[in-house]
């Protein structure tokens, strides 16, 4: 990495620093351009999507392997001079030991954080049973602190987008998971204001994420004012560019029009944008 470019470690470094107090939005890019545009709006760490990710390789979420990760990954810290936070889905691993595998490899390719989810992606049995899944975010715990600790670990309950939406019940796993090692913990699919709170105050003082994916009436402000330490976006950037490619490419097949290019980015500005990422890169 030339030598103007922030390491690693000074990725982690200012990563956890910005869990330590306030509210930030990371947005989740799908691919490095997309990464690197964000970074070019000031945003202060971006964080991958499984999701986006997938949709860029015709796979459905959760449909991407864990080599197909692990490259992705490598491309998105190389790609950008900010921290890169995984979306790890479920660690990659059948049991423990196979989660504490995967993360080491995500550690080495220099992400500055990682999230662990309790999903099984059976219907029938949507989570993990509670101590099985502490003992997935244990295993990742371990495989962080194994490669000097630096790395930050997000805890994940999923069910509020399982089926599964028990506020309590989900409160008491991010409580395990924080008590397991988790630095942060999410639960995707929060909606309102008394569930947002009731989360922040039962795992405080460490920080929680929240996702907003859908345009909703709450602002940034509104979710800092609730103790938010962290909000991101899952999916929504990449299925809002999907968004305009669909309606275009419709136009352009069901009536030859090409009325759906009117709001296409300008080349030169997209020229512009990368140009600048190699001249900095080189």
């Amino acid at each position: 990495m030339d030598q103007h470019r922030p390491s690693v470690a000074d990725k982690r470094r200012v990563f956890h620093r910005l869990h330590e107090s306030g509210c930030f939005v990371i947005p989740n890019p799908w691919d490095p351009g997309s990464a690197c545009y964000l970074q070019s709006l000031g945003f202060k760490a971006v964080a991958t999507t499984s999701a986006g990710f997938a949709w860029s390789k015709a796979r459905p979420d959760n449909g991407a392997t864990r080599d197909m990760v692990i490259a992705h990954l490598h491309e998105m810290v190389e790609a950008t001079d900010v921290p890169v936070n995984a979306d790890f889905e479920g660690g990659f691993g059948v049991d423990a030991g196979g989660v504490e595998e995967s993360v080491r490899q995500a550690i080495e390719v220099g992400v500055a954080g990682l999230s662990i989810e309790d999903s099984t992606g059976d219907a029938a049995r949507p989570l993990h049973d509670r101590d099985v899944a502490v003992e997935r975010l244990r295993a990742a715990r371990r495989a962080i602190d194994r490669a000097g600790g630096d790395t930050l670990l997000v805890g994940r309950s999923e069910g509020f987008i399982v089926g599964r939406p028990d506020l309590a019940e989900t409160i008491a796993r991010l409580k395990a998971y924080s008590d397991a090692g988790a630095d942060c913990l999410y639960a995707p699919g929060l909606r309102t204001r008394d569930q947002i709170a009731a989360v922040v105050a039962a795992v405080a003082p460490k920080p929680v994420n929240v996702l907003i994916g859908w345009p909703d009436q709450l602002t940034v402000q509104d979710i800092a004012a609730l103790g938010v330490r962290r909000i991101s976006v899952g999916g929504a950037l990449a299925r809002c560019a999907w968004g305009g490619f669909m309606r275009a490419a419709r136009l352009l097949a069901e009536q030859g029009s090409f009325a759906g290019l009117q709001e296409a980015a300008a080349g030169a500005d997209l020229n512009a944008l990368f140009a600048r990422g190699a001249r900095d890169a080189g």
